[in-house]
């Protein structure tokens, strides 16, 4: 039997598992596009290019995905589908036109709740409890087109958004796992995505982690999850210091009596909050290196 031919954009994690997936269930992968790693950002996600590389699988990596040449290079491909997993782009219409049977993308939040960019980053910033993936159609808006499938996953109150973008890349792979025998044949459901019920957010700017000791611990400690290394981290500016939260968890010590701000207490590193409470900073950073409570002593 022939196999389906597809084309996959891809990039991170999910590409790369996104990719293994579908060359389990037999999807022939006539091209890869992907990113050009940016010298500027922490790679610590896996490669796309380094698993094509070893798949001997065509792998581009176009800066724009759309212009005339591209579109002529996924045409010569004849996709009976195109897949989007974790590529940071949003695809023109006619070139989702391409495929055949459709194009899909995976998507790391329950739409149509948290549509756009970093959805992972923005649940647990937002403290929410459940979060998920999902396959959909790709449409001419960022993810609105028709659900396929989803997979569900808990936030549990201490995760990072590290440690649950781990979650979502093995619920990325289930659903599409899943899914593909579906697709394949013709047959996958499709549900309603009513965007009215859901969310869209923006990407994250560097400015957008800096720490307001006003607000509450819990909205401070979101954020500290929501950033958390190997994200850029949680900031803020103390006696003309930059410090960046490496490790820390909400505590219930009284610190009422106590300014906002960072504070040594026995020996023990504090981020004192607008509400009279606060988190307990295991790992405080300074030009990337920690620092002790002693060495902080002397700082501020």
């Amino acid at each position: 039997m022939t196999k389906p031919v597809a084309v996959v954009f891809a990039y991170h994690n999910v590409g790369v598992r996104g990719l293994r997936t579908l060359l389990a269930r037999g999807i022939d992968v006539a091209l890869v596009v992907s990113h050009q790693d940016n010298p500027s950002e922490n790679i610590w996600f896996e490669s796309v290019a380094a698993l094509c590389a070893e798949k001997g699988i065509r792998c581009i990596t176009p800066d724009d995905p759309a212009t005339d040449d591209l579109y002529q290079t996924v045409a010569a491909c004849n996709p009976e589908f195109i897949f989007s997993f974790y590529y940071r782009h949003m695809l023109p219409v006619r070139l989702l036109a391409l495929a055949k049977r459709g194009a899909y993308n995976l998507h790391g939040s329950l739409l149509p709740k948290y549509r756009g960019r970093v959805p992972v980053n923005w649940a647990v910033l937002h403290g929410e409890t459940e979060t998920g993936a999902t396959l959909h159609e790709m449409a001419e808006k960022p993810d609105a087109g028709a659900i396929i499938a989803q997979t569900a996953v808990p936030i549990l109150p201490d995760d990072t958004a590290f440690e649950v973008f781990g979650k979502l890349t093995v619920a990325a792979e289930q659903t599409l796992w899943n899914a593909l025998p579906g697709l394949i044949a013709g047959t996958a459901t499709r549900l309603p995505n009513n965007l009215a019920e859901g969310s869209y957010f923006g990407g994250r700017k560097p400015e957008d982690g800096r720490v307001d000791w006003s607000q509450s611990a819990q909205n401070v400690y979101n954020l500290h999850r929501a950033v958390a290394p190997p994200y850029p981290g949680a900031f803020f500016d103390q006696n003309g210091q930059r410090f960046v939260i490496g490790k820390a968890r909400i505590t219930d010590r009284e610190v009422r009596n106590l300014p906002i701000g960072l504070q040594v207490i026995d020996n023990t590193v504090f981020g004192v909050c607008g509400d009279g409470r606060a988190i307990c900073i295991s790992e405080l950073l300074l030009d990337g290196k920690p620092v002790s409570a002693e060495q902080l002593t002397k700082l501020l």
